[in-house]
């Protein structure tokens, strides 16, 4: 029997000197690699060259094109790690350091067997949720609850900030002609806006108020204006977003600095309040301020991510009889919604 570098026979092993093209021929076997930014710890992101991955069964390779940055990896860099796994995940099996990057699509280069809807070729966006589907919150239906929440380019599976990415075909959504690689990134962020307004008790005619004028205010203002909102209220500090929020359907854009919130909130839905509050910024002072712009009986929903745990005028709540609720990520009706309605505004 002959293995690398020996001989080896029934009485003895010898060792064979290799020959001068033998580091050659290794090179030639190493497997190819590629450039990938990865999370090492707070305040550490580095561009790493790491292995290519393999497509195997049930899977796809998609060479990535656009990707955006959430307010979630500028948490996990500044106060990181927060869903990024310092050990390893309890469904990818990955800790530090992770590929990061989970808004983003490109084009499919591989697919494996038993993959049939993406092609080589074909653009895809990806859906990074990653769930057990065993779990409490997963068997009613709330996968995206899942008590082992994970995210592709948070949690494993590789990530959209990498030259090539391989996982799990279920992931890979195909796009449409005329939705172009550059708004593919944005699905995922504004399928966040999707769910967050559908889980609210919103219906059209309503005076909404929006905290923060950052992507997902902003998606939340356009998912607001599709179904008729009244009053879109947004506020917001930062110039270029308070234009951003202009262009995109608000009706009013206020500064906190240079406005009474509950006030003027007050004022422009006829001394009411407004419906439904979405909190897309987790600023405890702006949360605390927008509790008596809410009118009676209204609902507050919580998209941010918080670093810090605020405090919170709780009383103001209960006097008013306002609910207080969460909105986590979404589910796929949400994600399919948004491709299907950005196929009628590209």
């Amino acid at each position: 029997m002959t293995t690398s570098g020996s001989i080896t026979t029934e009485q003895t092993s010898v060792r064979v000197p290799p020959t001068k093209g033998e580091s050659f021929l290794t090179k030639l076997k190493s497997p190819p690699t590629m450039r990938s930014v990865r999370f090492h710890g707070r305040g550490d992101i580095r561009v790493d060259t790491i292995e290519e991955p393999t497509c195997g069964k049930g899977q796809v390779k998609l060479r990535p094109a656009f990707v955006g940055i959430c307010g979630s990896d500028l948490h996990e860099y500044n106060g990181g790690p927060v869903l990024i796994p310092g050990k390893p995940h309890g469904i990818t099996g990955t800790s530090l350091p992770v590929s990061i990057g989970h808004e983003f699509g490109g084009i499919v280069e591989e697919v494996g067997e038993g993959v049939t809807h993406v092609s080589p070729g074909q653009k895809a966006v990806v859906r990074p949720t990653i769930f057990d589907g065993t779990c409490t919150s997963c068997k009613r239906g709330y996968e995206y609850c899942c008590e082992n929440i994970g995210f592709i380019g948070l949690s494993g599976f590789g990530g959209g900030m990498s030259e090539h990415i391989v996982a799990p075909g279920g992931h890979f959504y195909p796009l449409p002609d005329d939705i172009s690689l550059e708004t593919a990134a944005l699905i995922e962020p504004l399928a966040v806006a999707w769910h967050a307004v559908n889980l609210s008790p919103f219906k059209m005619g309503d005076s909404v108020f929006i905290i923060g004028g950052g992507p997902i205010g902003i998606g939340i203002v356009q998912v607001l204006k599709m179904q008729g909102a009244k009053h879109i209220i947004v506020a917001e500090v930062m110039e270029n977003r308070k234009a951003f929020a202009r262009e995109f359907g608000a009706t009013h854009v206020l500064d906190p600095k240079e406005v009474d919130i509950p006030r003027k909130v007050k004022e422009l839905t006829d001394g009411i309040g407004a419906g439904v509050v979405f909190d897309a910024a987790g600023v405890e002072g702006a949360l605390n301020s927008a509790i008596p712009a809410c009118c009676t009986h209204g609902t507050i929903v919580n998209v941010a991510v918080w670093e810090r745990r605020p405090h919170l005028n709780v009383n103001d709540l209960m006097y008013k009889e306002i609910k207080y609720t969460g909105a986590a990520l979404y589910d796929e009706s949400a994600f399919t919604n948004v491709i299907q309605a950005l196929c009628h505004s590209e």
